[in-house]
């Protein structure tokens, strides 16, 4: 059983967002949510099995460790949009492309792993982000590029982008959880 407390959270915290030591304000406030973010959607998958983490709704859905894969792939190219290096490097890198787009291909690879081996990548990339963003400092989130749409996003944006889309998703998986576990 996948046991809830990674490194970075600190549960009886979670429900503050508040300054974290070793953070700027404001990056320190925008990891307190990320952490929460990140203790729910644990909380939805970790009594799961293969077979619940492989269940397919239908032929166009996504599976529950593809979407956990996906979570994972999408902060890992952000963080090589505003950290500036290649994140998709390793013995995960070609599932975690796969699952950035999820879809058909990811139907077909991203199967057969127990909750461990999402938990094991998930956790690596955020370690990968916390270590990274403290390095920075609150004018860092404050810069600005070309983003969707050739409009301008600061970091700040991107970052809050990376846990809203894996709100979106643990939403998803939480339907799937209950559909998996009826069949």
């Amino acid at each position: 059983m996948l046991s809830l407390s990674m490194p970075h959270m600190q549960p009886k915290n979670l429900y503050l967002i508040t300054d974290i030591n070793g953070y700027t304000p404001h990056i320190g406030r925008l990891v307190s949510m990320m952490n929460y973010v990140r203790w729910t959607t644990l909380a939805e998958v970790d009594d799961l099995t293969v077979e619940h983490l492989d269940y397919l709704h239908d032929a166009d859905s996504n599976s529950i460790g593809a979407l956990l894969m996906h979570i994972a792939a999408v902060e890992a190219s952000y963080q090589a949009s505003t950290f500036g290096f290649d994140s998709f490097k390793g013995r995960d890198s070609q599932e975690l492309k796969i699952a950035l787009d999820l879809g058909e291909r990811a139907r077909h690879k991203i199967k057969g792993h127990g909750v461990d081996h999402y938990l094991r990548i998930l956790e690596a990339v955020r370690s990968k982000t916390l270590e990274e963003l403290a390095r920075r400092n609150d004018s860092w989130l404050d810069e600005q590029t070309l983003f969707w749409d050739r409009r301008r996003a600061n970091n700040y944006f991107k970052w809050f982008h990376v846990f809203e889309d894996e709100l979106n998703h643990r939403g998803q998986i939480r339907w799937l959880r209950r559909r998996a576990l009826d069949n």
